[in-house]
Formats: C-alpha cells, sequence, structure tokens
C-alpha cells in the first residue's frame, strides 16, 4: 500500500510540475525563445573554446567582453583573441612527440539561467575541463553576465572563479 501512496505522489507531483512550466511558458513565451538562444550561445562558446577558434570565440563577447578566472583577465575582443592564442601555443608542446597530451574538452552541467531584465541575464553552472588522455584537470563554478545586443545574445563578462 505505500508503494502505491508513494507512485500516486510522485504521479501528482511530476503533474503538478509540468502544469506549472507549460503556464509559465504560456505567460511569456518569448523567454522560451530566449533560453533557447543562451543554451546555443553557450553551446557556440565551448565549441570555440575547445577548438581554439581565436575569432569565433571573441565574437561571443560584447565588444568590451571579458573573460575572468580568479587573478587572470581578458577584457576586449584582441584580448580574448589572444587568450585563445596563447592557450593554444602552450597546448603545441604537449603534443608533439610520441605521447602527446591528448585534446582538452570543456564540460558544463547544472545549468541555470536566470533572467534580470528583457536584455540581460545571468548564466549560472558547474564545468569541468579533461584532456582526453589524463581525465578531469579542473573544475570550478561559473557565473557569466549575458546581454542582447541587436537581437542576439552575447556574453559581457565570464567568471570561470566567481568569489560569492
Amino acid at each position: 500500500m505505500s508503494r502505491l501512496r508513494i507512485l500516486l505522489f510522485l504521479t501528482v507531483a511530476l503533474a503538478a510540475l509540468v502544469f506549472s512550466s507549460s503556464c509559465t511558458a504560456a505567460k511569456d513565451p518569448a523567454r522560451i525563445e530566449d533560453r533557447v538562444a543562451i543554451e546555443q550561445l553557450m553551446w557556440d562558446y565551448i565549441q570555440a573554446l575547445d577548438s581554439g577558434d581565436a575569432e569565433r570565440y571573441a565574437a561571443l563577447f560584447t565588444p568590451e567582453g571579458e573573460f575572468k578566472g580568479g587573478s587572470m583577465s581578458a577584457k576586449g575582443t584582441d584580448a580574448l583573441k589572444n587568450m585563445i592564442l596563447g592557450s593554444r601555443r602552450t597546448l603545441a608542446p604537449a603534443n608533439e612527440g610520441s605521447a602527446p597530451a591528448g585534446r582538452l574538452y570543456h564540460v558544463v552541467t547544472n545549468p541555470h539561467i536566470e533572467f534580470i531584465d528583457q536584455d540581460r541575464a545571468r548564466f549560472h553552472a558547474y564545468w569541468m575541463g579533461a584532456l582526453s588522455d589524463k581525465g578531469v584537470t579542473s573544475a570550478g563554478r561559473e557565473v557569466n553576465d549575458l546581454v542582447r545586443i541587436d537581437g542576439r545574445w552575447l556574453i559581457d563578462v565570464r567568471d570561470v572563479a566567481p568569489q560569492d
């Protein structure tokens, strides 16, 4: 009997969650499009980062956009491009010879989008960096301030080591 009650409770809770989500979406369908656009932005970010495409990477930021990671910062298009080019140069020697270091991959998990106003949002998530031959090499939390400019969501500040 208790299993039946638990199953009934879970079914009702799931139905309430689905109903609540659909009501929220019906109130503001534009937010669905914003969420999809923001998810695409963050996917494009990881793809540009992991492929070392400095031009594409910098294009995902506002012109004065900033990457922050602890004491490290790169602000503006040229600095962001140079950061990616520099990281590629750093990895290059490790991938020469008979035992290459492997490919670097970033994994983002537990994303949460917080809308500040119509044209500003904050993207929270956890991240991991992994080399294909060594596994997870780094991990942390991120907070990204996003803005919509001319209908396109862009990263204004990406902080991969927030202090709060």
